[in-house]
């Protein structure tokens, strides 16, 4: 599944280029209509590139291409590159509560404090509190550290727990964990 899109305005012909190698590209593509303008603006998802000739107003990430012709494949390889440079935007700062994740440089700030976390830490952080409802051991241990269901590693809780519990505090987290 592509979860990036690329929005191109006013150019049908790279548009039908890019559709033809579309299965080669890590992004979908689409056409710019007008009656998405609204849509688009408003949307609070970053994860999209506008194309266009000129610049159009109140809309975010756009690459303004007007010099042509332009070798396809700097065109993808310029495409990649602000897609990675919007991935890493997006991942810089995500607020959980009262507390900051940088998924980059893996940090929970809270006030003045900042901690150092694991990838499996965060990653069990932001499944947590996306989940709807409290989540067992088993689903956590599945779908974030991998593991299958017949294998029964150390309980997470305590190495989660350790070094994060005076940090976290009262926290969502602490009480989804203390629901396991």
């Amino acid at each position: 599944m592509k979860n990036q899109s690329l929005i191109i305005n006013d150019n049908d012909t790279l548009y039908d280029i890019l559709v033809e190698i579309s299965e080669n590209l890590n992004f979908s593509i689409s056409k710019f209509l007008k009656k998405d303008f609204v849509k688009i603006k408003s949307t609070k998802n970053f994860n999209y590139l506008f194309l266009t000739n000129k610049k159009v107003p109140e809309i975010k990430n756009q690459i303004i291409i007007n010099k042509f012709p332009i070798s396809i494949f700097k065109l993808v390889e310029r495409l990649n590159i602000e897609f990675l440079h919007l991935t890493f935007n997006e991942q810089s700062d995500i607020k959980i509560s009262q507390y900051t994740f940088n998924l980059n440089s893996r940090e929970m700030k809270y006030k003045n404090y900042n901690l150092k976390l694991t990838e499996k830490e965060i990653s069990s952080i932001i499944y947590l509190s996306n989940a709807k409802k409290s989540v067992k051991v088993n689903e956590l241990q599945s779908n974030v550290w991998g593991y299958h269901t017949d294998f029964r590693p150390t309980p997470l809780k305590p190495i989660f727990i350790g070094s994060e519990k005076k940090f976290l505090k009262n926290s969502k987290i602490i009480i989804l964990f203390k629901a396991l």
